[in-house]
């Protein structure tokens, strides 16, 4: 599995309608994508400022360029991020990723 990041920068009283905005265009396209196994929303203010994540699950790099195209590492806009946006970060990242179950007991030592 791997994980995509994605971070942008807007501002705080924008917040909720670009993190619509991204519900809407971004994150519909990657839960639509064939290998994408799930995407979140993480979101921090900070004073005037509000940092948006988008974070998605992906099978394979292969799944990511059927989102991204073949330079999977360049960044993916919409046309109306210009509107909210105060930076434009040309990279996201990319890490292999390896899910664990939690432990619910622990056993004594034998």
């Amino acid at each position: 599995m791997i994980t995509r990041t994605w971070h942008g920068r807007t501002r705080s009283h924008d917040a909720e309608i670009y993190r619509n905005y991204v519900i809407n265009t971004g994150i519909k396209d990657l839960t639509s994508t064939n290998g994408n196994l799930g995407a979140q929303i993480w979101q921090k203010a900070e004073g005037d400022i509000t940092h948006i994540w988008v974070i998605s699950w992906w099978k394979d790099t292969d799944s990511i360029r059927s989102f991204a195209g073949d330079e999977i590492e360049i960044a993916r806009y919409y046309e109306h991020d210009k509107n909210h946006l105060l930076e434009f970060e040309p990279n996201v990242n990319h890490f292999e990723t390896w899910d664990f179950t939690p432990v619910t007991t622990i056993q004594p030592p034998v």
